[in-house]
């Protein structure tokens, strides 16, 4: 039987510069791009956002470059029509960097133009987290870093956050000015909270193996090297694994993946994304479980780095976004 959601989601703090947030997020980019064969029907992504923030669930995320743009403009249309109250409950975070032409750009006059398009999209008069999405390593982050603290400044974002950073990348930027929250890369130290994006492992904690199967031929997830039959068999040991203590445990193993997330600290918070209603009310369910320090264990012991078959990326995606570093300050000649 799967674990019941809360009475109530709890909120944590996401770094130490102020930004509070539910415990668990929402992850709007499969509502309109890259899984499945197309954007979802609208009225049932903004009927989900709706049910989401009722239930408490009110850390949004979505990114210029999911569709490109439609996502934003989904997200937008959801909260407008939620009227303002709605939008005073939500924290809003979306991204900026990768083009739609799927290059990496960081330079002051691009990244000043997209919060502009994205507070247009979004119809709000301020973001609460923008992400730099992918690293430029032709532009100094202190560049990138200093155009963003103008933003802040001029009250068009409230929080700075970056994706995929190296942690030398994030000291940098943090010296500019304090970054609130980063994917992936682990910085506590700075007082940085972690947003944990594909937290089920693009579906596959859900069902396994036979999430490949299901997927229409369009889905980005195809392509993926940890999908490819080579390394899915390898995998799916694992998930079979993970499936059999959620048994035990009387919860799914999407639950006990995303309760893995929530117990490495307070200061983490996962946005499992979902086009389902269902499947949101089940995600949510993950905040009851609880894990002792022997079943954290028994679990980080089934996926070891070993263990794991193939790269998250592949091709162009593996190489370029690999690259988070970027030149000294000393060397920038731009304007």
């Amino acid at each position: 039987m799967a674990a019941a959601a809360p009475a109530a989601v709890p909120r944590i703090k996401l770094g130490s510069q102020g930004l509070e947030v539910s415990a668990q997020g929402l992850g709007c980019m499969g509502m309109s791009a890259v899984y499945g064969s197309g954007p979802k029907p609208e009225a049932d992504m903004v009927a989900l956002i709706r049910h989401a923030v009722a239930a408490g669930v009110t850390f949004l995320d979505t990114s210029d470059v999911y569709g490109p743009h439609t996502n934003e403009l989904l997200l937008g249309k959801a909260l407008s029509s939620s009227g303002v109250s709605t939008r005073d409950l939500v924290q809003v975070a979306t991204k900026f960097g990768i083009t739609p032409e799927m290059e990496v750009r960081g330079d002051p006059a691009y990244a000043r133009a997209a919060c502009e398009g994205s507070l247009r999209r979004l119809r709000v008069d301020c973001v609460d987290l923008y992400y730099q999405h992918r690293i430029d390593p032709t532009v100094p982050i202190e560049i990138t870093m200093g155009e963003l603290k103008k933003l802040v400044e001029e009250g068009k974002i409230r929080y700075i956050g970056l994706s995929e950073a190296s942690a030398s990348t994030i000291r940098r930027a943090h010296a500019v000015h304090p970054i609130t929250a980063v994917q992936l890369e682990w910085s506590l130290e700075l007082g940085i909270g972690i947003v944990a994006y594909s937290p089920l492992g693009r579906g596959f904690f859900s069902s396994g193996a036979k999430l490949v199967n299901e997927l229409p031929d369009e889905d980005f997830r195809k392509n993926l090297p940890r999908f490819q039959p080579e390394n899915l068999e390898k995998n799916a040991a694992i998930f079979e694994r993970v499936n059999a203590m959620a048994a035990r445990k009387g919860c799914t193993s999407s639950q006990l993946a995303l309760a893995w997330v929530h117990h490495q600290g307070s200061n983490v918070c996962p946005i499992p994304g979902t086009t389902k209603i269902n499947n949101f009310n089940q995600n949510l369910g993950a905040l009851s479980v609880k894990l002792t320090p022997e079943e954290m264990a028994e679990l980080e012991s089934y996926a070891s780095v070993d263990d794991v078959q193939g790269d998250r990326y592949h091709g162009t995606f593996l190489n370029t976004w690999k690259n988070s570093e970027t030149p000294p300050l000393s060397s920038w000649k731009g304007n």
